[in-house]
């Protein structure tokens, strides 16, 4: 194949010399610098005149492209997908964060050498607005954030031109403080943020953890501490954690164990469980509460002990990166809108996570399917013979597209599969698109 009159071998050379270049200055990127890996590898691309190629420029639209039209997915995800050397290819995943939780993202890759994968994490501001919070080109392979504002984020995983491989995606969410006890069980917290208090005439702004009285109450983050009483919280404990813009409340506390101003650190006691303030008649608990400027917001998140893992992949990994088909008909889900996918359907298989598949459309269109509707193309659907307006075999389902192959009236062709109006067929040993 020639890409705009360079041979592929020329093509090669002048990528690995810009993927050179590159590596020399690659390594983990930190938001106060003024190019991403990704960015700066963009750049090589463009000073060795890549980018004007029809390989180069694909994988630049193509990284554009993806962002604008992530999948959908739920946290925990993961993901086990393969990357081939001769195919460009970038996937973007959109999913939901809650203000105070830390986002993982682990990406490992094997070979672990001279296979490179751009990772790159954006916050989703209003319309197409995007704020870059970090990549990495997995020299350093794992991503973590402190979450500042509920809303959507998006991932980006795109890898190098010509280099090829596996790869397994791990993103989970967790607390970005410590839990206030030095232990966790289950049902401790039994009374919520925006529960409703005194006949529903307010709103519970904070959490509720139950244990034994005088159960030691540890510092969640390093900071420095301020004590006080009042009338609902009772004996209570301020600690503002070092460089964040929120003030941690410890309140119904039998004993203060700090003092005004005095530094602590994660782990350290501030104080002892009780039921003081208008906690009485309650059987001893802490209420943590977290404010900001803007007023009380749910501590849940950032202190939640509860980490769930990612459904195991239990979908066959032997279909990565092939071509199969539809066997029955099945919904294609993730997108920015749903679709039924008729039985036959031509896909190819680009990764496998939980029970589903992540497929690829012969348009383009991406989505997942369930694995178990995926089957290989183990054989012919049905023997077609051709009419006059069926000789032209193309190499897409796209009567645009370059005929790859000129055939005759009354032909057998064998139909493998279809997508649109178009039948992939088997001619003589050829694969290609007719026109139904």
């Amino acid at each position: 194949m020639i890409y705009h009159n360079i041979k592929k071998p020329i093509l090669i050379l002048v990528v690995f010399t810009a993927i050179f270049l590159f590596s020399c200055k690659s390594g983990p990127f930190n938001v106060l610098n003024s190019a991403s890996p990704h960015e700066r590898y963009k750049r090589s691309l463009s000073n060795s005149g890549i980018d004007k190629t029809t390989m180069g420029k694909t994988w630049m639209e193509l990284s554009e492209r993806v962002l604008d039209s992530p999948l959908n997915i739920k946290v925990p995800y993961l993901e086990k997908g393969y990357f081939p050397s001769e195919k460009v290819q970038a996937a973007a995943f959109a999913f939901n964060m809650q203000r105070g939780q830390k986002l993982h993202v682990k990406l490992t890759r094997k070979p672990v050498t001279g296979f490179m994968i751009f990772t790159d994490i954006w916050e989703k501001g209003d319309g197409v607005d995007r704020k870059l919070l970090g990549s990495t080109d997995t020299l350093g392979n794992v991503f973590q954030s402190e979450i500042e504002r509920t809303g959507t984020y998006i991932l980006r995983i795109q890898p190098e031109l010509l280099a090829g491989g596996e790869y397994t995606l791990e993103i989970t969410a967790g607390p970005s403080l410590a839990y206030p006890l030095k232990s966790y069980e289950r049902n401790q917290i039994r009374s919520f943020w925006g529960d409703g208090r005194d006949d529903d005439s307010r709103k519970h702004e904070g959490v509720d953890i139950f244990a034994s009285f005088r159960t030691p109450v540890i510092a969640v983050a390093e900071g420095t501490t301020r004590v006080n009483e009042n009338n609902l919280g009772g004996k209570v404990v301020w600690l503002r954690p070092t460089g964040k813009d929120f003030t941690l409340y410890y309140a119904h506390l039998d004993e203060q164990s700090v003092s005004d101003g005095q530094s602590v650190r994660i782990g350290d006691t501030i104080g002892k469980m009780g039921n003081t303030g208008n906690a009485k008649t309650t059987p001893p608990h802490l209420h943590f509460g977290i404010y900001t400027g803007g007023g009380a917001v749910d501590p849940l998140p950032f202190i939640n002990p509860v980490i769930d893992d990612a459904p195991q992949i239990t979908s066959q990994l032997d279909n990565l990166n092939s071509l199969s088909r539809i066997a029955g008909n099945t919904a294609l889900r993730g997108g920015q809108s749903s679709a039924t996918l008729k039985s036959g359907t031509i896909l190819r298989v680009v990764s496998a996570s939980g029970s589903n598949y992540r497929i690829e459309l012969p348009d383009g269109t991406s989505g997942f399917v369930a694995s178990n509707k995926v089957g290989v193309i183990s054989g012919s659907l049905r023997t077609l013979m051709l009419n006059a307006a069926q000789v032209d075999l193309f190499d897409k389902p796209d009567s645009s597209a370059a005929v790859k192959l000129s055939l005759r009236p009354g032909d057998n062709v064998k139909v493998l599969g279809t997508f649109g109006e178009f039948d992939f067929v088997s001619a003589g040993g050829t694969q290609g698109w007719i026109r139904r």
